[in-house]
């Protein structure tokens, strides 16, 4: 049966002509009261179509917290003092899981921070956001403000987890005629890709800059609304710091003729590019529109050149496993961990830290401005 989703998406087509690979996904993960995120409160979990570090317990909200803590600590040491208020801002904040993690361990661990703090919850799904004042429970009132926009100026620590990898992306393929981009369009109501010139010279921009040289047959994903993002978010924080998490890869590496087809994939009950129980071929990403998260890894390179282009300081850029030993070995959690009681949370952070699974696929990137 043809979702709401799929038929606002081929009207789309049938009254424009083919969409964008990017316009797509936009469509299918954002429209309201439609897209796949647009729908529920949360999407991951044994419940959802996949694990975030979230999904573990709350041990990556107390890790965060304890890093959060050591900024603070720095946010006086450059050219203006530290303020009173301490705005901490999480973007792509669903249900405000993360944020009420890292505020338990906040007024747990680091009292005088937690009195601090004024929490900005940025979501764009209003049905996640509905659901944030009974997650945060008895830290409500810490709360500044929710919504879908960020806050117009930022003085402290804005994050985000899994952000850029949900960002529309417009697909490229080389061609022996040179650069082309995948679109969207239709064979009766089946959606199809279709090669046609890019949309825009920016796709062939983004790859020069990043140093990238597709072969003929390469496929690779360009991510303009995380630029466009990183760009918004520096225009906006006066003072402090720019931290996020993510799956991704420097450029080199992201376009190597080792990822071929690119990285664009779909998530439905924990399985990639879940194939479809009957009917013609279609391609994963373009199956059950609304119904299956669509992300793809983040371009490092990319994102670093637009954030210091922006006047942000790159601080560091590793991966999430050196991320949580530096954090343990600096907070003392390591020792807190020790106790027969944290058994639970033992076994999260062996998680957290396991090779081939968050500990190396996730990548930590941390950015400032105003910070010696």
């Amino acid at each position: 049966m043809e979702s709401l989703c799929h038929a606002l998406i081929a009207e789309r087509i049938r009254q424009r002509g083919p969409i964008t690979a990017a316009e797509y996904m936009d469509l299918a993960l954002y429209a309201p009261g439609i897209g796949y995120y647009a729908r529920a409160t949360q999407r991951s979990g044994r419940t959802g179509d996949f694990f975030t570090s979230v999904d573990l317990g709350p041990l990556f909200g107390t890790l965060l917290g304890d890093a959060f803590a050591d900024m603070w600590g720095r946010l006086g040491a450059g050219a203006a003092a530290r303020p009173a208020t301490i705005d901490l801002v999480e973007a792509a904040a669903g249900n405000g899981r993360l944020s009420r993690d890292v505020l338990d361990a906040l007024a747990r661990r680091h009292p005088d921070l937690y009195r601090s703090i004024a929490l900005w919850l940025v979501e764009r799904s209003e049905t996640a956001r509905a659901a944030q004042a009974a997650t945060l429970g008895a830290h409500a009132d810490r709360l500044a403000a929710s919504g879908p926009d960020l806050p117009a100026s930022i003085d402290g620590i804005l994050f985000a987890n899994e952000l850029l990898d949900a960002f529309p992306v417009h697909v490229v393929q080389m061609t022996r005629q040179g650069l082309g981009e995948v679109y969207v369009g239709l064979d009766g109501d089946r959606l199809i890709e279709r090669l046609a010139p890019p949309s825009t010279p920016a796709l062939a921009a983004y790859l020069e800059a990043a140093g990238v040289t597709l072969r003929p047959g390469m496929r690779g994903e360009v991510n303009l609304a995380a630029l466009d993002w990183i760009r918004d978010v520096a225009g906006r924080l006066s003072h402090g710091y720019l931290v996020l998490i993510d799956y991704g890869f420097e450029a080199a590496t992201l376009y190597s003729p080792a990822r071929p087809m690119g990285t664009l994939a779909s998530f439905h009950r924990h399985l990639v590019d879940a194939p479809v129980s009957s009917g013609p071929r279609t391609p994963a990403w373009l199956v059950d529109p609304g119904g299956r998260d669509l992300t793809s890894h983040v371009d490092l390179t990319s994102v670093r050149r637009a954030a210091e282009a922006a006047g942000l300081t790159t601080v560091r850029i590793t991966d999430q496993t050196r991320f949580v030993l530096d954090t343990l070995e600096r907070s003392g959690l390591a020792a807190e961990l020790s106790a027969p009681e944290h058994l639970p949370a033992r076994l999260a952070l062996k998680t957290l830290l396991m090779p081939g699974s968050f500990g190396s696929t996730h990548k930590v990137l941390v950015f400032a401005r105003g910070i010696d």
